[in-house]
This record gives C-alpha cells, structure tokens and sequence, in this order.
C-alpha cells in the first residue's frame, strides 16, 4: 500500500521528496532479514534526496528547516519505514544539537567531515572526571538507534564535582570506534534500528565536544534552537509516530474490501462496525497530528519573538509527543483485532504493530510529559 496523505504538496519541497522514495525504502524494509540494520542503501537514497540534515543548523552545513516541515518529514519517512524514520530523526536531532550547542572549536572538529551521522543515548549513564581540557568517560549506554552506520557517538555524562566545581549533566560525543558495540537487540519492534547497546572505560573526551544538557548556549541557529534538546527530541519521536500510524491506517484501508472475516456476511469494507471504528480512528490520527503541528509552530514561534520558550509550552511539546505515540499503539492495537489474521501475519500491517508498541515504551511517549505539563500549568493558576 503506497498511497500518501491526501493532503498535496510542491514536488520540490522536501516532504515530496520524501515521499517519491516511499516505494524504494518500503522495499528495502521488507527485505531485512530479523536482525540487521536498517540497509545503507536507504540512508544513501535519503542522502542523494537531500533529506539528511534537516534540523541542522545552516552554519554548519543542514537545512536548519521550520520545525513543522521537518516533522512532516520525519513522518513521511516513518510511513515507508518504521525503523529507517527513528534512525533519521534521532541522528538528525543529535547532529542538531552538537551543530548548535558546540562552540566553534567543538564544531569544526565534529563537523570537519560535513554533518556526521550521530548516535547515542543522551540519558546520563556514564560519568567523568575532568583532567584539563578533557573529560575522561566511563559509561554503559543502550539504544544506540542507528549505530551501525554512525560515525560519532553521543553519551550522557555527569562529571564529578570538583573543588568549586558542583558537576555538571553534559551531553558529549566522540567518534564511534571509541566505544565498544555490545549488541544485544532481540526486541518486538523497531528492529532495523540495531539499537544497540554499548560502552566506554576511560575515554578521553575533549570539553569542547560536549555542552550542558539542560542550558544549552546556542552558538549558532535561529531561534528553533532555543527550544532545548527534550521539545525537540519530542518532536522527533511525534514525526515518527505520525508516520507509522498513518502507514497503518493506510494498511488496513486497503485490505478492507478483500477481507471477510469468518462467520460474517460482508467484507469489511462493507460492515457498519468497520466503517465507524475506522472512522473514528483516521479522527484520532488526524486530531494528534493537527495538535503536534500546532504546538510546535506555536513553540518555535515563541522562541522568534522571546528568545526563549516557557516551561509549558516546552512541555505542551512533550505531551503532544506522548499523546501521538499511545495513540499510535492504541490504534494499531485496534486495526489488529480489526482486521483478523491478515494481520497476524507477516506484512506492513504486524511490522506497523510492533513498531507503534515498541515506540510507545521510550520515555518520550511515557506519562512524565502529562505530569510535568500539568505541574507547569497549575503553577500559572
């Protein structure tokens, strides 16, 4: 099934490019064996589209796009490809953050090559001691989404408290043969990404090519950058849960007029109940999807006229973002029951199952964003 949105773009903008190489990159999905990597391949064809970089700043060599033109993007790859649209937008958003936050010397080493291929995990597990310029790592990480193809790896650091020195929660990255790659991916969905894990012991790090996680100086980049590494990741996982969900919902409307479920007397294209569950559904999609283009035009916005964006709006992000991901998996989870044991079977419909569910597990899809949009929103009462 490769039918688009219904909505109509240029053909020369960069969703519509992504869209053209929906076939290409669904067949390369469908041709990984359990266990591999996402193909090189189909980065390549992202790369020859001109789709890497999208949420890279300019001044280092991206396209430093509107936050809502890379969403789209990120899902309209999502929607060929579940696990080539989570690599994506996660390398895009890490080399985002190191090709803003670093300063010029940290960048120009980091992006000496041109934007890297980043992968990592930015949750703290690993700490650091600080030896003049350097920090010296030690860390165990998981779900190094897209590893396999990185060049650099991000980490998570907290360096140790020194002198008048309290410690700091910094975000850092080094080249990817630094780190040892320990595997260990046998996982419902989301496979392709080989989100592996992975450690280091005792690996010099240069200051320069990290920057503090939760106050970030913006070094370059307009105001997209302000919004902070935690909004922008969100957006990131939402453009992918838009993605796949669409997929589904496209998966299940195809099949709708050849598939008659045992025992009953119509196809489901013709049964009442089909038609309003799945109206109902393709509702839901598009009210999540609506709600995650207004927030994030909405924050970037902010961050023009302000500098900055307030601790509800960030959080507005964040739980437009879960809201997008649980109903991603609750929607595929009803398609599933709809659509009986063609969907149990091997195809776009399970692969778009077990994505969604295995996507609704990260944090960014938990309900820490609810609680934390509602503790800002009650101390503006």
């Amino acid at each position: 099934m490769t039918d688009a949105p219904a909505h109509v773009v240029e053909p020369d903008l960069p969703v519509a490019r992504a869209r053209a190489l929906h076939e290409q990159l669904d067949a390369a999905a469908a041709a990984t064996p359990v266990g591999d990597p996402v193909p090189r391949s189909s980065i390549d064809l992202l790369a020859q589209a001109d789709l890497l970089g999208l949420m890279v700043p300019a001044a280092v060599g991206g396209q430093e796009l509107p936050l809502t033109e890379i969403v789209d993007v990120y899902a309209e790859v999502s929607r060929a490809d579940g696990s080539l649209g989570w690599c994506h937008f996660a390398a895009d958003s890490a080399a985002a953050y190191f090709g803003a936050y670093l300063d010029d010397d940290g960048v120009a080493e980091v992006f000496a090559d041109g934007v890297p291929l980043v992968a990592g995990q930015f949750a703290p597990n690993g700490t650091a001691t600080v030896d003049g310029d350097d920090l010296i790592v030690t860390g165990d990480y998981q779900f190094g989404s897209g590893i396999a193809h990185a060049s650099w790896a991000g980490a998570g650091i907290l360096t140790q408290p020194e002198g008048d020195d309290p410690g700091a929660y910094v975000f850092a990255c080094f080249p990817v043969g630094l780190a040892e790659l320990d595997g260990n991916w046998d996982v419902l969905g989301l496979q392709a990404t080989a989100s592996w894990d992975y450690h280091v012991r005792d690996v010099r790090v240069p200051r320069r090519w990290a920057f503090d996680f939760f106050a970030p100086t913006v070094h370059r980049g307009g105001p997209l950058y302000r919004l902070g590494v935690l909004p922008l990741t969100a957006a990131g996982h939402a453009g992918w849960a838009i993605g796949v969900t669409r997929r589904i919902l496209d998966e299940a409307r195809a099949i709708a007029a050849g598939t008659t479920r045992l025992g009953a007397g119509t196809s489901l294209a013709d049964s009442e109940r089909f038609l309003y569950e799945y109206g109902v559904l393709e509702g839901r999609f598009r009210a999540g999807r609506a709600w995650v283009r207004e927030v994030c035009a909405d924050a970037e916005e902010e961050a023009r006229l302000h500098g900055a964006v307030s601790l509800t709006t960030a959080n507005l992000v964040r739980e437009a973002c879960r809201h997008v991901n649980q109903e991603g998996a609750d929607i595929a989870r009803q398609l599933y029951l709809l659509c009986g044991t063609r969907a149990l079977r091997d195809g776009p419909i399970q692969r778009c199952f077990r994505d969604l569910h295995a996507g609704s597990q990260h944090f960014f899809a938990s309900p820490a964003a609810a609680v934390d949009l509602a503790r800002a929103l009650l101390d503006e009462a």
